[in-house]
């Protein structure tokens, strides 16, 4: 671009030179070209909006699905789910051919821009009879490299009109974090072998005794939701549990603390020294983390677990039991080595859960941070579960859950309200002073007991 400004600027003065007229017409149809290009691009930018959104809804559907084939299967809505897909389907469609004929349209208009140029050249040039077939020939031999620098800037704010409306879905996807990470460079393995996965190994410096969060802050920028000064102290050895009503933000406070939400406030340090970037402090040895939704993919049980770490390098049979997981297992036609399925498809959503749970558990961590891992669980290997985790006195919990099973067993509760800390102490603590603590233990009893005349003696 710049080398053709460079010429441009020279060969326009020539050409005034030879003929003022002829060259402003000239010139003429060439800005128009930029002024509809600039003038397009909301519409543009509307129209390439509107088909990344149909095709993320598409995108997301399709996951959706996966994930939910047995719900599907048991509700009978087999058809429903496929109208659905079809219905987004067709509404991506017409959305992205809409982008597509209106980008090739305008290209259409730019690349006939020199026949048009030229045509004019001949024109004015047969009504006036005074330019030679030299001027006529300088004339048109520039007007191709004048006219590719002008289709050229203006195929460029097209390109970026499109381009910005893909950065800002990325943008959105950060959730605050610096644009600039989306610079930063890594390796591509398309061709050479990857490399070799660490096992992480850990060292006396590793070991945890005190984990400290003062006044943690962050807010999700499309909401404003979000937790506000919320600290806390985890000591080694014992289990801290989150608990709080929905929205209340305990997921929000762990992907906060574990770096997955960059915080806007407060400090972090592990015995006593600051933790600079969570996101790469908190992986093993340090800690090791359990989702809500635990993500499972199409390969054996056993990779599943292990997630490329070597076998000889990890005690699987130890995570198997403490994950609850061995008589699932010795019920499996393949053992280990059965296929699970797309998400995990072919397992209950226990069994999923508890196949995550031995992910992190076969990799030795000083911290174990638990989102709700045993919601999907019956009671008998709930509480068999904590059982065999706390037995263990060297594990050290951070758990979010409402269940009285974990509640009861807990060293420390932090109740949340609202983004805060709302109270935070043992259990008959909160029980006999913090009402919203209360309404989480109770109220689930209450509004169930209120369906069931005559039920008595709550948990």
């Amino acid at each position: 671009m710049v080398g053709l400004l460079l010429f441009m600027i020279p060969a326009a003065i020539i050409l005034l030179h030879i003929d003022v007229l002829i060259t402003l017409c000239v010139f003429l149809p060439l800005f128009c070209v930029v002024a509809i290009a600039q003038a397009m691009r909301q519409r543009q930018q509307q129209l390439r909006a509107a088909s990344r959104e149909a095709t993320g809804l598409l995108t997301g559907a399709i996951g959706e699905i996966f994930s939910a084939v047995q719900a599907i299967q048991v509700a009978g809505a087999e058809a429903s789910a496929v109208d659905y897909f079809s219905r987004l389907s067709r509404i991506r469609q017409r959305q992205i051919l809409k982008d597509t004929v209106f980008f090739s349209a305008l290209q259409s208009v730019f690349g006939n821009t020199v026949g048009i140029g030229t045509g004019l050249i001949l024109v004015l040039a047969a009504l006036y009879r005074h330019l030679n077939p030299g001027d006529i020939a300088i004339f048109i031999s520039y007007l191709g490299t004048i006219t590719t620098f002008i289709v050229s800037a203006a195929s460029l704010l097209t390109q970026y009109t499109q381009a910005r409306v893909s950065h800002q879905r990325l943008v959105s996807l950060l959730q605050g974090a610096d644009e600039e990470i989306l610079l930063n460079n890594d390796p591509l393995y398309l061709k050479q072998p990857l490399p070799e996965l660490k096992v992480p190994v850990k060292a006396d410096r590793d070991r945890l005794t005190v984990l400290a969060v003062n006044n943690l802050t962050y807010h999700y920028p499309d909401t404003g939701r979000g937790i506000a000064n919320i600290s806390f102290q985890v000591q080694r050895g014992t289990l801290t549990v989150i608990t709080g009503r929905i929205a209340a933000g305990k997921t929000t406070l762990v992907q906060t603390l574990l770096g997955l939400l960059p915080k806007e406030e407060g400090e972090i340090t592990w015995n006593g020294q600051r933790v600079l970037e969570p996101a790469n402090f908190f992986v093993p040895p340090h800690s090791a983390y359990t989702p809500q939704v635990p993500h499972l993919f199409s390969d054996t049980l056993e990779e599943n677990i292990l997630l490329g770490i070597p076998p000889e390098h990890v005690d699987i049979p130890q995570a198997l039991r403490l994950a609850v997981l061995e008589p699932d297992i010795a019920h499996l036609e393949h053992g280990l080595q059965s296929i699970i399925g797309t998400r995990g498809v072919k397992l209950s959503g226990g069994q999923a859960q508890r196949v995550a749970a031995a992910r992190m558990l076969v990799r030795d961590s000083e911290l174990f941070v638990f989102d709700d891992i045993s919601s999907a669980l019956d009671v008998e290997t709930e509480q068999l579960l904590w059982q065999r985790l706390l037995a263990q006195h060297q594990n050290t919990c951070l758990v979010i859950s409402h269940r009285k099973a974990v509640l009861q067993q807990a060293n420390n509760i932090i109740v949340l309200k609202n983004g805060q800390v709302e109270a935070m102490g043992t259990l008959p603590e909160l029980l006999s002073t913090s009402e919203e603590f209360r309404y989480i233990w109770h109220g689930a009893y209450k509004q169930f007991s209120s369906m069931t005349p005559g039920l008595e003696n709550p948990i």
